[in-house]
């Protein structure tokens, strides 16, 4: 049976998770294409993670629209780190943005995005594997 972890929020209401978030600071990148089809780089710093989701610090930059598409990448030399989850070790990780934080007052772009990592979802050896042709052939029959 899979435990649901609850954790209160700010609000006073609950959330559910399925993993902790682990609080890790490295360096990383954003990238992305505006809308003129340029490429956009953002200098980021990790402030927490899990193999599902990031929240990072913008070190300044162009402002990242909210559910804007982007590739996530950890600087190179950090991604050997054990405490960082497998999806952040790859070059990069196909991921969207959605939640943008405050806006600086000095460069008038938000500080900190939380990130969705857009990473296909661990099997379970134990779960039984059946097939979509096999599956409609039962119902056809039942």
């Amino acid at each position: 049976m899979e435990q649901q972890r609850l954790r209160l929020v700010q609000s006073g209401r609950y959330e559910k998770r399925t993993e902790d978030r682990l609080k890790v600071e490295v360096p990383g990148q954003i990238l992305w294409k505006d809308a003129r089809g340029s490429t956009r780089v953002a200098y980021v710093v990790t402030r927490d993670v899990s193999a599902h989701g990031v929240n990072v610090e913008c070190q300044g930059g162009t402002p990242i629209p909210l559910y804007r598409l982007v590739y996530f990448q950890v600087d190179r030399s950090a991604r050997v780190r054990n405490d960082l989850p497998a999806p952040l070790r790859k070059p990069t990780v196909l991921s969207a943005v959605f939640r943008v934080g405050p806006c600086s007052d000095h460069t008038g772009a938000p500080t900190d995005y939380a990130l969705r990592l857009l990473v296909e979802p661990e099997r379970h050896a134990s779960a039984p594997s059946v097939t979509w042709q096999a599956a409609a052939n039962e119902t056809r029959s039942a």
